[in-house]
């Protein structure tokens, strides 16, 4: 519950209290910029309140430092080509401060068998193998064809079929593993529907006969590999 209650005031005090103005001028100011101080003031003070804990003042005294030292390393890197980047080192370098100051101050001690086990392994595994290597298989797959061509005077943003696949592939490889399939047959719907529009403007058979296989393949990998995981559970329990 702790632990909950820590990353809230993270979420609270990172996203809700505060406002873009202020977020512009700390980019501007730096290390100069008031902001940043009550930005840690408040996330200090957020961490008081929630946690209604007096004794737990090391705790919060360290994350409120690290929060600051964070924050003030984010901002003396950060350059117009970084923000995106240094946005997520950001956020993923705050949860692990308040993950390992919570397992200094109050878990002690982690099961790290009873965490990393077969069946955990597994889902990792095959949500990975279906992000970029799958993707790469399709890129092969489709090198039979020159694409191209067809999607010429056609621009979409930069690689964003491929994150687009990613995230229905993994969506679909949930929704089987939890056996929800009438949710599978609403996300196959639903872009059918948004396809829909520009196969009709394109009138180009070609294109969208390239549309439904790389579909079709993409989601019944995701499928396939959701099944295999199901069948496999019993043996690794």
């Amino acid at each position: 519950m702790i632990l909950i209650k820590i990353i809230l005031a993270h979420l609270i005090g990172d996203f809700f209290l505060q406002p873009y103005s202020w977020v512009k001028e700390k980019e501007e100011k730096k290390l100069k910029s008031p902001k940043l101080y009550l930005h840690v003031l408040i996330h200090i003070v957020l961490l008081f309140l929630i946690l209604w804990d007096v004794s737990k003042w090391p705790l919060i005294l360290i994350i409120g430092i690290s929060h600051f030292i964070i924050d003030a390393l984010k901002l003396t890197l950060q350059k117009k080509k970084t923000i995106r980047i240094l946005f997520f080192v950001d956020q993923v370098l705050h949860i692990l401060v308040i993950l390992a100051v919570y397992w200094i101050f109050e878990a002690n001690t982690v099961d790290l068998d009873a965490i990393i086990t077969d069946q955990t392994l597994l889902l990792l595994t095959c949500i990975l193998f279906l992000t970029i290597p799958v993707s790469i298989i399709m890129k092969t797959i489709f090198l039979k064809w020159n694409i191209s061509k067809l999607t010429e005077g056609n621009e979409s943003l930069k690689d964003a079929g491929k994150y687009i696949g990613i995230l229905e592939r993994v969506l679909v490889f949930v929704f089987v593993i939890l056996n929800h399939w009438e949710a599978v047959g609403f996300l196959i719907t639903a872009k059918s529907v948004f396809r829909f529009g520009d196969l009709k403007e394109s009138k180009e058979r070609k294109l969208t006969e390239y549309i439904l296989i790389g579909t079709l393949i993409s989601f019944g990998i995701a499928i396939l590999i959701g099944l295999l995981y199901l069948m496999s559970i019993p043996s690794i329990a």
